[in-house]
């Protein structure tokens, strides 16, 4: 079984899905890491040296593959659902958790965080609340669930996604 989780920049899709493949006892896969092993530089860097439609290009492919491995747990980048492809292969071939924050609430997390380029803009919090409005429909089609960020710890997080899914049948309890 693959559990992917997807969801805005900061929403902590590489934190939970950290704790969740360790609670699963399952392989965990970052695609924008794998990504920058692969490029052996940054998204940042590529992104800007290459354009957006090479990126994601390329975050496409890695995601089909990852998508492909038997079981893990792989957290996507913020923007992979903006491509119908990877909408489908994430629906189709894994269990998708969504993880929902509220722009503010992500706001709050990342205000001082300089590493998302997404962020490094005039009115990061007007950034967020757009890329919330583009993104939030595709995350919903993608996801077979959803979990509200709001403040709860990693631990809370990872425990309503199991929950999730021993409800929906695919996971035995441990």
């Amino acid at each position: 079984m693959i559990v992917s989780l997807i969801g805005l920049p900061g929403s902590g899709k590489s934190t939970v899905g950290r704790q969740l493949a360790r609670r699963l006892q399952l392989p965990f896969f970052d695609s924008d890491h794998v990504i920058e092993q692969r490029l052996g530089c940054s998204i940042r860097e590529y992104f800007e040296r290459e354009g957006e439609v090479r990126f994601r290009d390329l975050e496409a492919s890695v995601i089909d593959e990852l998508t492909l491995s038997p079981a893990a747990v792989l957290s996507t980048g913020g923007g992979a659902v903006l491509r119908p492809e990877n909408r489908q292969n994430l629906h189709s071939r894994a269990q998708v958790v969504y993880l929902n924050s509220s722009p503010d609430d992500l706001f709050r997390r990342l205000r001082h965080d300089k590493s998302r380029p997404l962020l490094q803009v005039a009115d990061p919090l007007q950034r967020l609340r757009d890329l919330y409005a583009q993104r939030d429909p595709l995350y919903r089609e993608t996801a077979h669930f959803q979990v509200d960020t709001g403040r709860p710890s990693v631990a809370t997080l990872v425990n309503m996604i199991v929950m999730q899914l021993e409800l929906a049948g695919t996971q035995s309890s441990h």
